[in-house]
């Protein structure tokens, strides 16, 4: 092993640990997490008070999701374009009026769409293309473990803001869960991302593409990208593993107390869930970095198909929690996986804007999941079917993704590890 890079690999990371915490804090109180992993806790409440299904609430994640779709490619010009900080920063501020909108609902189904809706368009420049783009601009030699490290923010998020909401539904109701929803974007992380979210400047993005020239030589266009199969497989293969990861995580907590567990106890299993998703970020950050990347996405992918099967029907809190833990880890490298293959294969030209598209499918995916997991609860009084789909779904993925093959000619130096 080639011990001058093993140190230059250690002082990337070390070097730009400011915009790995200020990315991990942006991406906590982000529209694509926030909403998604608090609204299990305030669904009960919610419907309860007006009446309405559970499908017709978590169809709010639906419309929010749909209309992050539409805005994905906009949000990626604008990266390219402005650059991440000059997209981030005000969507901060636009995430908390969404938040303080859904706080004045008053039983019109509508109202609730138009809050999750504004949750998406205001918050538009939080969703995973500003993130990823950053750090993939910024780093090079360690770039799965930078991604890893920086999405760990889901987990956080998975694993604080159940209990938050919880907590603050108990003493506030869920008006004031809202309420204090909107503090998180504008009190804990613009000011984190105004002193620390700094990605490296295209000067110095183009030095260290010149220093780095083995290992980021290549570039496709977005059609050119369209036009190869692996834009296809991977878009795929991440499509169905995230069907089933979306259509879990909102529905995890409810689906914990219709087996009888308390909320506290269920909220306990979702925290477990979230920090699977933290564990299982960072380790598949580190192999990936190592190893051919789609082995290590195929081994991950089958993980969550046992936890799924574990959920299936009766089980104690013990096995509910390792089940919680095994989808957790595998959701938890899932985003990463699809930032750091996308950069892998088509290049980082124009990253935001192929980035965007597979997020824009994976958007609509994660708003459609929630719902027929709550519709198929609806109709049978329990999410077992549900969990069954997502065990198909997750070996499908697991398949597919090997289908990618050797990386491309044009970046063909081997992983960090083996220098």
């Amino acid at each position: 092993m080639n011990t001058g890079a093993t140190a230059g690999n250690r002082g990337e990371i070390g070097e730009r640990w400011p915009l790995i915490l200020a990315t991990c804090v942006g991406i906590v109180s982000s529209s694509f997490v926030l909403p998604y992993y608090t609204i299990g806790a305030l669904l009960t409440p919610v419907t309860e008070e007006f009446g309405w299904s559970r499908a017709q609430f978590q169809a709010a994640i639906l419309f929010s999701s749909g209309l992050g779709a539409l805005t994905a490619p906009i949000i990626g010009w604008f990266n390219d374009r402005y650059g991440p900080r000059r997209v981030a920063l005000p969507s901060m501020v636009g995430l908390s009026l969404g938040f303080l909108i859904a706080s004045q609902m008053a039983g019109e189904l509508w109202m609730l769409f138009a809050a999750y809706g504004f949750m998406a368009l205001l918050g538009a420049g939080t969703i995973p293309v500003t993130w990823t783009r950053a750090i993939a601009t910024s780093f090079f030699k360690r770039r799965g473990l930078a991604l890893g490290l920086a999405l760990t923010g889901t987990g956080l998020c998975a694993s604080v803001a159940p209990h938050y909401t919880v907590w603050l539904t108990g003493e506030f109701g869920w008006r004031g869960a809202y309420l204090g929803l909107a503090l998180v974007p504008l009190v804990l992380a613009f000011p984190v991302l105004f002193f620390f979210f700094r990605p490296l400047s295209e000067a110095s993005q183009e030095a260290l593409l010149a220093e780095n020239a083995s290992h980021q030589n290549h570039g496709v266009t977005l059609g050119e990208a369209l036009r190869g199969y692996r834009f296809w497989i991977l878009l795929l293969s991440i499509l169905f593993a995230y069907q089933g990861f979306s259509g879990i995580g909102p529905n995890l907590l409810p689906s914990m107390t219709d087996d009888g567990f308390s909320r506290e106890q269920a909220a306990s299993v979702q925290s477990v869930f979230g920090l699977s998703i933290i564990i299982g970020r960072v380790v598949v950050g580190y192999l990936v970095d190592r190893f051919w990347a789609p082995g290590v996405a195929g081994i991950c992918l089958a993980v969550p198909a046992i936890g799924v099967f574990l959920l299936h029907g009766e089980q104690s809190l013990e096995v509910a929690l390792l089940a919680s833990f095994m989808i957790g880890f595998a959701a938890g490298a899932e985003l990463d996986l699809m930032a750091f293959l996308a950069a892998r294969y088509f290049g980082l030209a124009h990253y935001a804007k192929i980035y965007s598209v597979l997020y824009a499918t994976l958007a609509v995916c994660s708003g459609t999941a929630p719902m027929i997991f709550a519709s198929a609860y609806d109709l049978t009084g329990s999410y077992d079917i549900g969990y069954l789909i997502a065990l198909g779904l997750f070996l499908l993925s697991a398949v597919m993704v090997l289908f990618l093959g050797p990386y491309p000619k044009g970046d063909s130096s081997p992983p960090a590890g083996s220098n």
